[in-house]
């Protein structure tokens, strides 16, 4: 079943809709799709490498619109997150303040883009600040995967697809790590 997953995905990237499916994936993880835009922005450079510095556009253009309708969400829906965070016993209040303090650099740390989307809106932090340290942050990210997979894309794909069951456990020990440090973090 990986390897069905695998050669899909590698037949979408070489198609002629890869930049479309690219720009769509990347809008839609940053509002609710639990998907980074990397799993597909990394074959489709692999499958023309002379454009990777342009499917990193794309991909950053997408995601930070997506994330604009994400800020929007928690913004206009400001009642649900008060009431949520009442459940847990916090105020938003103290939200607001320590948000407002540290939402900017949690746009910079690897947790989804979408929660910190949603998560700025609520708190309000200032737009103009999500969107530069979203063009910042996201746009070195995928610039800096692209610039990575141009220079050494074939041993890189060659690497992968032998060892794909590898690099898959190798992501998804890497996926509850993350989860289980910023459980303990927060």
């Amino acid at each position: 079943m990986l390897r069905k997953t695998y050669d899909w995905v590698m037949g979408l990237a070489a198609s002629p809709r890869a930049p479309l499916a690219l720009g769509a994936l990347a809008f839609c993880e940053g509002v609710f799709f639990p998907i980074p835009p990397d799993v597909l922005l990394m074959p489709i450079v692999l499958g023309d490498r002379a454009r990777a510095l342009r499917y990193a556009a794309i991909c950053t253009v997408c995601s930070i619109l997506g994330g604009c309708v994400g800020y929007s969400i928690g913004f206009f829906l400001q009642p649900v997150g008060v009431w949520l965070l009442s459940l847990t016993g916090g105020s938003f209040e103290s939200f607001q303040a320590w948000y407002g303090r540290w939402g900017a650099l949690l746009i910079a740390i690897p947790i989804p883009y979408k929660i910190t989307a949603i998560a700025s809106g609520l708190a309000k932090l200032d737009f103009r600040l999500f969107i530069g340290m979203s063009i910042l942050v996201r746009g070195l990210r995928f610039s800096l995967e692209a610039v990575l997979l141009k220079i050494y894309g074939e041993p890189i794909r060659a690497f992968v697809e032998k060892r794909l069951a590898l690099m898959a456990s190798a992501g998804a020990v890497a996926l509850v790590g993350l989860v289980m440090a910023l459980k303990f973090a927060l």
